[in-house]
């Protein structure tokens, strides 16, 4: 299972956009490889690790507890519950898959979908959840509310880390395959130019 090409096109240029390090023309030391260098984040995986396990513990206790509370919550925010629960997890579990994907495979439209999902989606919804006190939140909530905010907050920074020394390693990559075929298919001289038209030039005057 992979995302659609459209929208795999739409995320590589998005990231080219917004995490490409215009200062930086080549590998960072001299003996990096664009290559071999390893852009996975162990920082991240292990926390997507740990979010795999936490999610269920997560979503039991929200669920349970707006079972308890459900009777005394004003109709709009039963609505709002329900739709943010079916929504959160929805999300949870395709944002899981291309942060897996994204950062073992090193691929950067699936990170970067990743990242998007957790910055604009995810994080609002868990912080509505956390501070929204109509919510009549209780205190099993707020602890787990606040645990599921802590790995959303490190993984979209680590991730944004992450997708920037990926893309600088396409761009990198990408400059040194141009440069190779230079190398290997050179353009014409400039003086051999230069002494070719000079050689039609006196071939068209002719002799005097």
């Amino acid at each position: 299972m992979s995302l659609p090409e459209p929208l795999r096109r739409r995320l590589s240029s998005f990231s080219r956009t917004v995490f490409t390090d215009s200062h930086r023309t080549g590998p960072q030391y001299p003996g990096d490889s664009a290559d071999n260098e390893i852009i996975s984040s162990l920082p991240l995986q292990m926390s997507l690790y740990f979010n795999v396990y936490f999610f269920p513990f997560w979503w039991l206790s929200t669920v349970v507890m707006l079972h308890l509370k459900y009777s005394v919550l004003s109709d709009y925010y039963k609505f709002i519950l329900v739709t943010i629960m079916i929504l959160a997890s929805l999300i949870e579990v395709i944002r899981l898959y291309l942060g897996y994907m994204g950062n073992l495979q090193e691929k950067v439209p699936e990170l970067a979908g990743f990242w998007l999902l957790s910055l604009l989606l995810q994080l609002p919804i868990i912080l509505f959840l956390l501070f929204n006190e109509g919510l009549k939140i209780q205190p099993l909530e707020r602890a787990v509310h606040i645990v599921f905010a802590l790995f959303l907050t490190f993984q979209v920074i680590a991730a944004f880390v992450t997708l920037k020394r990926m893309v600088n390693k396409l761009a990198t990559h990408f400059r040194l395959n141009e440069f190779a075929q230079l190398e290997e298919h050179p353009g014409p001289d400039f003086y051999s130019l230069g002494k070719e038209e000079r050689a039609v030039s006196m071939a068209g005057r002719g002799p005097c």
